[in-house]
């Protein structure tokens, strides 16, 4: 299934009005308005959209083997994100709704010193719960503004969601199992079928080191806002490893393997969730040594209304903006805005985060001198000052680390 990369960019959003937005030339991922006396290009493959139970029809399919689908950004403009608006990402065969979910197991095993074996029934009855609301965000998110193409699901910026989660530290668990001296990697494993039908090869095994494991932040989960964990987003019980690679997150959770050394499961070599360290040539084969672990995600800010293709009435002179704004295991400390393609720039009123991990809401009014044609662009700033860039940068082949300015365009009159 082909899906149109440039949608976010403004070919669906704008055509409402006649006006077609693509990656520039350059390659530089900045929206680029052709007058409409241009010659035509060859028009889009329009984007499809999810029909599945229980989700929200606006979502837009990347792909149907695996299932995933995003959310359009203007979809996202809850402080805490619905379950019908969630995006979904799986790796392999979505598996049956469990009729017990009481009865789940999971084991903990590996270097520990008392292997566990516990039902999620005895999970929750054993250790204190915890409600946190926490952005998941997908490895590949803004993978579509890479120039030439990266490998994968091409995401814009839907890959995300904030949810309220409830479960238990991930760390209390480890405690009881008791780390050896030489604990250093986890290693998840779950229950989900791999494509190709073999029950012997997981779909999907990631880890983390063990200080994010242990960080009381990263959670077992059975609950999403205040509701079972619905079986498309990983029930009956899942790992969330917040502010890291979604991937890491591992759904249909039955086993953690504390290892010694860095896991080497499906997802974890070559290419897989990794960036380059020495930057390399954009389309470049690229040297599997050159790479590292992709950790914490990088500062990402989103307008979520108005939407992108949004029409006003003439004589409009201000807009109200709102949006979101996260940075994996950092804060935002800045939001800005410009209605000049760049030119100059407004701060934004940004919120502060319910708990760590949580994303930071922002508000902004902007002034419009006429009416017309506008691009209204947004850019975050992380704690430590990383600011995001014009465009998707330090290519990698499956395109990770892509965190482009988002923007939209609006029509006043």
């Amino acid at each position: 299934m082909q899906i149109d990369r440039r949608r976010f960019l403004g070919t669906t959003g704008l055509a409402a009005f006649g006006v077609t937005l693509g990656i520039s030339g350059s390659g530089a991922g900045i929206a680029a308005a052709y007058a409409q006396g241009a010659p035509a290009a060859a028009p889009a493959k329009g984007p499809q959209y999810l029909k599945f139970p229980g989700k929200n029809a606006g979502l837009v399919v990347l792909g149907d083997r695996p299932l995933v689908a995003e959310t359009p950004e203007s979809l996202l403009d809850d402080d805490t994100t619905p379950i019908e608006k969630f995006y979904i990402r799986n790796n392999g065969q979505i598996p049956e709704e469990t009729k017990n979910p009481a009865a789940w197991k999971i084991t903990v095993d590996g270097e520990v010193n008392n292997k566990i074996e516990i039902t999620l029934g005895e999970l929750k009855s054993k250790y204190k719960a915890v409600t946190r609301r926490m952005v998941l965000e997908c490895g590949g998110n803004g993978r579509a503004a890479f120039s030439p193409p990266a490998r994968g699901n091409q995401w814009t910026n839907g890959g995300v969601g904030c949810a309220e989660w409830t479960g238990v530290p991930l760390a209390d668990v480890l405690k009881s199992a008791g780390l050896k001296p030489g604990a250093k990697y986890t290693a998840h494993y779950a229950a989900d079928l791999h494509l190709s039908g073999d029950a012997s090869k997981p779909t999907i095994s990631r880890g983390v080191r063990i200080e994010k494991a242990m960080d009381p932040n990263t959670l077992i989960v059975w609950g999403m806002n205040g509701q079972p964990l619905p079986n498309i987003h990983g029930g009956p019980v899942r790992l969330i490893v917040p502010g890291w690679a979604g991937s890491a997150s591992q759904k249909w959770l039955t086993r953690i393997t504390i290892r010694d050394r860095e896991h080497d499961g499906p997802g974890m070599t070559e290419f897989s969730y990794r960036l380059a360290i020495k930057p390399m040539i954009p389309g470049d084969k690229g040297d599997p040594s050159n790479f590292r672990i992709l950790e914490s995600m990088p500062v990402r800010s989103i307008i979520t209304s108005p939407a992108n293709g949004a029409k006003f009435a003439a004589g409009t002179k201000e807009l109200k903006l709102r949006g979101a704004s996260w940075a994996g295991d950092l804060t935002v400390k800045q939001i800005d805005i410009s209605t000049d393609f760049g030119a100059s720039w407004q701060r934004a009123k940004l919120e502060k985060p319910k708990n760590k991990y949580d994303w930071q809401r922002w508000t902004a009014n902007v002034k419009l001198a006429s009416d017309g044609y506008f691009e209204i662009w947004t850019r975050a700033t992380d704690s430590k000052g990383a600011m995001q860039p014009h465009q998707a940068g330090f290519w990698n082949p499956q395109g990770y680390g892509g965190n482009a300015m988002h923007r939209i365009a609006v029509l006043v009159g």
